[in-house]
């Protein structure tokens, strides 16, 4: 099976095939942009009001170059070092590990926390290249002032002693949904979902182990072993009663959270989840012999290849912005040059294929056995989990609701955003008027 987008990825067209974001000719040198250019004073002046000492999952990742660029304003370069320090220099450096790009206004007013970068990107006003999971990591870092609830707050917990970074958004009085994206992708992937939940619930989206900016321990990444790790994760939050959405892999994983904790999850919403495969098992004893730890070889893969892969999650491609595309193949391949990630990416799918299907631990055999109410949402085009599925999980579960969105590929978060929010709204809210 093929990989998720991480499309919640802030992005721009254009940048290196590596991921690696190249410096622009007019931030390189401070001279080289005007003291009176339009909007650098504000910006330096609301760099200037930064603290000199952070905390939090971005300091896990140092020592750390985070470019901002504004455009005509000029660029600037902010280091955070092991300690917290914050420096900052002008230009981009050679070093920088993503470069956030949006006009002077925007930038000002997301330093001072006067809006979310999230925001920002949605509403196509900001861009990222490079690494997308440390640009959600300096989501209000700099920020001194009181932002709102909405806007996620980047933190991380230890699971485990797997150290699982996780974006929190949304009132801390809410109503709990925790956010699971899905295989090779990150929690960058659920950003529309994130953003729009955000305004009366609290949102909790994750780094799944082995991917992003989380840990990558060897480990089985089957269903229940992700399973385990969810519970652990809601028992580190404190989480009492919650609802689970997951996307593809984070279904699947919802749907084992629903099993393990059926008195705590309050609903599921799986959009187009990966069930165990019902045929072609005949290759289930080769897969077998194909270990993950072979990943630890290097993938030649091009930047453009890895654009042409997330496109095949669409059923309407040009739905999605090409700045996205950009964006998302530059956090695959960045993750993906990292031999743990490659072994955590390819046991994951490699169990996603071989997981029993039947008999007393098959997935088919246990999904009846879901008590908590669920929201299966598929695609009639998705080339990764077919909408045929729906069928016999209706069987197995017939007080579920089942939708198929026409013209929709793999990611319905992206590609109809409305329709999969409306669904996801009005089953959330059904089930808690049901108490």
């Amino acid at each position: 099976m093929a990989s998720d987008p991480a499309l919640g990825g802030i992005g721009a067209p254009g940048g290196s095939s590596s991921g690696a974001v190249a410096p622009r000719s007019t931030g390189d040198a401070a001279g080289a942009v005007p003291p009176d250019a339009p909007g650098r004073a504000e910006v330096e002046a609301a760099l200037a009001a930064r603290p000199d000492r952070v905390s939090g999952p971005l300091t896990d990742q140092a020592p750390v170059a985070i470019a901002i660029d504004a455009g005509p304003a000029g660029s600037w370069t902010v280091h955070v070092e092991r300690d917290g320090r914050v420096l900052q220099t002008d230009g981009i450096g050679k070093r920088v590990k993503a470069t956030i790009h949006a006009d002077p206004a925007t930038v000002v007013a997301t330093l001072t926390g006067r809006e979310s970068g999230v925001g920002a990107f949605m509403d196509g006003r900001l861009t990222v290249r490079g690494s997308l999971g440390l640009a959600l990591l300096f989501e209000g870092v700099l920020s001194t002032g009181e932002r709102d609830a909405r806007f996620p707050r980047p933190a991380t917990v230890s699971v485990g002693g797997i150290r699982t970074p996780y974006l929190d958004a949304g009132p801390l009085d809410a109503p709990v949904v925790v956010v699971l994206h899905g295989l090779g992708a990150t929690n960058a992937s659920m950003l529309p979902t994130v953003w729009e939940l955000a305004t009366d619930h609290r949102v909790l989206a994750p780094d799944l182990p082995g991917f992003g900016v989380a840990d990558k321990p060897n480990a089985p990444y089957s269903a229940e072993w992700f399973g385990r790790w969810l519970r652990g994760f809601c028992d580190a939050l404190q989480l009492d009663r919650f609802f689970l959405l997951g996307n593809s892999l984070g279904g699947r994983i919802a749907i084992e959270g629903g099993l393990l904790m059926p008195d705590r999850v309050r609903g599921l919403v799986l959009l187009t989840p990966s069930p165990a495969f019902r045929k072609l098992r005949q290759f289930v004893p080769v897969v077998r012999l194909l270990r993950p730890e072979l990943a630890v070889v290097p993938l030649p893969l091009r930047h453009a290849t890895a654009v042409a892969g997330l496109r095949m999650l669409f059923a309407v491609p040009d739905r999605v912005r090409p700045g996205w595309y950009a964006a998302a193949a530059d956090e695959f391949l960045r993750v993906m040059g990292e031999p743990r990630a490659r072994v955590a990416f390819f046991a994951a799918m490699r169990q996603i294929y071989l997981e029993e299907a039947f008999g007393e631990r098959g997935f088919w055999e246990r999904l009846p056995g879901l008590r908590p109410p669920a929201l299966f949402v598929w695609g009639d085009r998705d080339r990764l989990v077919p909408h045929g599925f729906a069928r016999h999980v209706v069987q197995a579960l017939p007080a579920c609701q089942s939708v198929v969105l026409r013209d929709c590929g793999h990611a319905p978060q992206f590609e109809l955003p409305a329709e999969t929010h409306a669904l996801a709204r009005s089953f959330l809210a059904e089930v808690m008027r049901a108490g």
